[in-house]
């Protein structure tokens, strides 16, 4: 599907429709729908989502948060970005604290989760094989974040960059949808901040097991960044 065809009325439902019909890379799209087929034990009982997740959040939000990719057995269950997985676990229980979500758990499309002033995407919006998608697949995914960058930009004033991928696939998306970016291009680091044209861009390490595991990333240094970028995004 093209992501650069004209929208509906209701400009980011309709993106967010089409992002889930797509079918540009097949590797992702067997992957996903592999997983999908022969799930998980503990998800035996669950019809898979099995499609591209789109973006989470409502349509003006003022802080962005940009991830990495659906997780094969969260995302890719569930049908939401970061739900269903310990990633989303860590997420979203630091959304709550700083008073951005309704609720502190995130496990299925229909619990009633609402998100204050935030949305959630991800440069890569399809699961990949090892949680590692091929740079020709994240650019191939690049559009889609762009229309939605561009979409948000009227109320759009604070993004987290959740990992050095996500910070290296969003940095060229901004660039595309508007936004001057400095050359050359700022590297990524947990705590960095960058002006943006009226937007502040917020570096911070991934919620991964593997971070959050070992005590790279705490909910305390999640908590500051998720906080920081609230206020700066005139969220209280």
């Amino acid at each position: 599907m093209d992501p650069d065809e004209p929208l509906d009325p209701d400009p980011l439902p309709a993106l967010d429709r089409r992002v889930a019909g797509c079918r540009a890379c097949p590797r992702l799209v067997e992957w996903r729908e592999e997983v999908a087929r022969t799930k998980r034990a503990a998800f035996a009982d669950w019809t898979y989502w099995g499609r591209p997740v789109p973006g989470f959040g409502p349509p003006d939000a003022r802080l962005l948060i940009v991830g990495l990719a659906p997780a094969a057995h969260g995302g890719n269950r569930t049908g939401r970005m970061f739900t269903g997985d310990r990633s989303g676990d860590v997420l979203y229980q630091a959304l709550y604290d700083v008073e951005l979500a309704s609720q502190p758990t995130s496990v299925s499309a229909d619990d009633g989760l609402a998100l204050y002033g935030v949305r959630v995407t991800s440069p890569v919006h399809c699961a990949p094989p090892a949680n590692k998608p091929t740079p020709r697949e994240r650019d191939t995914c690049r559009p889609w974040l762009v229309q939605e960058l561009r979409l948000l930009r009227p109320t759009l004033r604070a993004v987290v960059v959740l990992g050095a991928f996500g910070w290296q696939a969003a940095l060229p998306a901004f660039a595309e949808a508007g936004w001057t970016v400095p050359r050359p291009r700022p590297a990524f680091a947990h705590g960095v901040r960058v002006p943006l044209d009226g937007l502040d861009l917020f570096g911070c390490f991934h919620v991964s097991q593997r971070n959050t595991f070992t005590g790279r990333l705490t909910p305390e240094m999640l908590r500051e960044v998720l906080g920081t970028a609230a206020r700066a995004a005139g969220l209280s």
